[in-house]
């Protein structure tokens, strides 16, 4: 057969190059390497082997609710059971399984999924071979609630990986499925009167093992999955509200076997490690028109001080973007809309696509590029911006309320430097001079419209009780407690004068002070002991 072909292919060549005008190709060729690029290539990133999978259950809890086969008030629930010992993972959902009919069909195809057009997440027909290129074996089963026995479909991963690298092109994607796949009916057992569920056995070994960290899947499918705010976040049920009217939300209850709580969204009111102490103030709510003037999408952002960079581990930095309540991508997609990419990840909030018209593309770590897209980034452009001029107010707030702080610590060394007694009366002025004019800059930054809200009445009152302190000193005179007050005039004198170099020959005035504290020590202990 291969001669034949062959043999055709020349003979059409030649008649190629010696006639002019459009001729039928003979054969498509459709390599094997087609099934790794629409698989393992596809998704790089190993977890989202588990957002593909949820995804999956989405849709189909979906479509049993359009059926009626799941009430309204029951939940879609994902249930994931990970085994370290069998090094196996099974995500089983409740929502309308495929029946016999269509089961093999449907578990073999590559694209062509029924789903495109509707408003389902998934539409490519591919995410079900997301997990080939990560697990020894994958199998799927289902069962649909009129059925009595569960499908079983099973990939042998292994044969798989050789067939790639060794087979030739002759049998095509197709003989290669055909080897690879076994599927049958079993009983039912014990199974569910309808489910569907993808178990991987034989998980390899991949970026420190997160595939079988039950708290490594939660964390994870918090941030992509479509699953409900914790019900201790005060901006929950707001940010619900706004989304619900337009988004089809399709919160799922997802349970990870061995954790104690179902997988909820990573936000709270509050972040708190050792390096960082964030509270979030008020969640602000946008609506972006499209081309044609309908809602294209629905944003939300939590607004705080912008004291910096939100940290990785409180997995919810960065403005992001959701179609289907699915995340796309990861935090950075949007960061090139700020005048400065760095503020995207001071940022919190989330962008929910509404326009069909805005596609995923093939990956789901980005959308597909047209004018739908660029139209909604464009409207968010001002949203960067705002954000960007939180980010850089809050940053200069803070640089003068470091000032105002630095100038605090500068006026408490010289009222110590006065308290000690070991200058003259006329270098103790020259030191409540100066105190004034630091004292006065510290009026000026109280002032300040930026700081309005920051209390700017207890920052003035810090300054008028430094004042105050520093009079109460003056008046008083040389402290009766320094030794310097027990000694001749020519003595004291010549101590002071000294102390005054060290204070000016020194870079360091707690240093410089603190010297002069061990000297006058010795004087009074000389003093006691005379």
């Amino acid at each position: 057969m291969t001669v034949n072909r062959t043999a055709n292919a020349e003979q059409r060549g030649a008649q190629l190059l010696s006639t002019a005008g459009s001729v039928a190709i003979d054969d498509i060729v459709i390599g094997n390497d087609v099934l790794e690029l629409v698989s393992s290539a596809m998704y790089v990133d190993p977890m989202t082997v588990y957002r593909e999978y949820v995804q999956n259950s989405a849709d189909a809890i979906d479509e049993a609710r359009r059926q009626g086969v799941l009430s309204p008030d029951e939940a879609g629930r994902v249930e994931i059971a990970i085994d370290s010992a069998a090094r196996s993972v099974r995500i089983r959902d409740n929502g309308s399984g495929v029946p016999w009919p269509e089961f093999g069909r449907k578990l073999t195809a590559l694209g062509g999924s029924a789903k495109r057009g509707t408003s389902a997440r998934g539409f490519r027909g591919v995410g079900r071979l997301a997990g080939l290129g990560y697990t020894q074996e994958l199998i799927f089963r289902s069962r649909t609630a009129d059925e009595n026995f569960v499908s079983e479909l099973r990939w042998d991963c292994l044969r798989l990986k050789a067939a790639l690298r060794a087979t030739p092109l002759d049998s095509g994607v197709a003989g290669l499925i055909h080897s690879i796949v076994s599927i049958e009916r079993i009983d039912a057992g014990e199974y569910p009167e309808r489910f569907f569920e993808v178990e991987l056995k034989g998980i390899l070994r991949l970026r420190s093992d997160r595939l079988m960290n039950p708290v490594a899947v939660a964390e994870y499918l918090g941030q992509v999955a479509p699953v409900p705010f914790a019900p201790e976040f005060k901006f929950g049920a707001e940010i619900t509200s706004a989304l619900r009217p337009l988004v089809e939300l399709g919160e799922l209850d997802i349970r990870v076997e061995g954790l104690v709580t179902p997988v909820y969204r990573p936000h709270r009111d509050h972040f708190i490690d050792e390096k960082h102490a964030i509270a979030f103030e008020s969640v602000e709510i946008i609506k972006i028109p499209g081309i044609d003037n309908e809602i294209a999408a629905v944003a939300w952002i939590l607004h705080h001080e912008y004291e910096g960079a939100i940290p990785t581990g409180a997995l919810i930095k960065g403005l992001r973007l959701r179609s289907g309540n699915v995340q796309v991508g990861d935090h950075s997609l949007l960061e090139d809309l700020y005048p400065e990419p760095r503020f995207n990840v001071w940022s919190v909030g989330e962008v929910h696509v509404i326009d069909r018209r805005i596609v995923p593309n093939g990956r789901r770590d980005h959308f597909e590029q047209n004018a739908h897209f660029h139209n909604l980034t464009n409207h968010l452009t001002p949203t960067a911006r705002d954000i960007a001029r939180r980010c850089r107010t809050s940053s200069i707030k803070r640089k003068w309320l470091r000032e105002f702080e630095m100038h605090c610590e500068s006026i408490a060394q010289k009222i110590g430097i006065i308290a000690q007694g070991s200058l003259s009366p006329a270098d103790c002025e020259a030191l409540v001079v100066s105190a004034e004019s630091t004292l006065l800059q510290m009026e000026r930054i109280a002032g300040m419209k930026l700081l309005a809200d920051e209390k700017p009445e207890e920052l003035l009152l810090r300054v008028t009780d430094l004042r105050a302190e520093i009079a109460a000193l003056m008046s008083d005179g040389v402290p009766d407690a320094s030794p310097l007050a027990r000694l001749p005039p020519h003595q004291r004198s010549m101590y002071e004068h000294m102390f005054k170099l060290v204070y000016e020959c020194s870079s360091n005035r707690i240093a410089a002070k603190a010297l002069v504290d061990r000297i006058l020590d010795r004087l009074r202990a000389d003093g006691e002991t005379g």
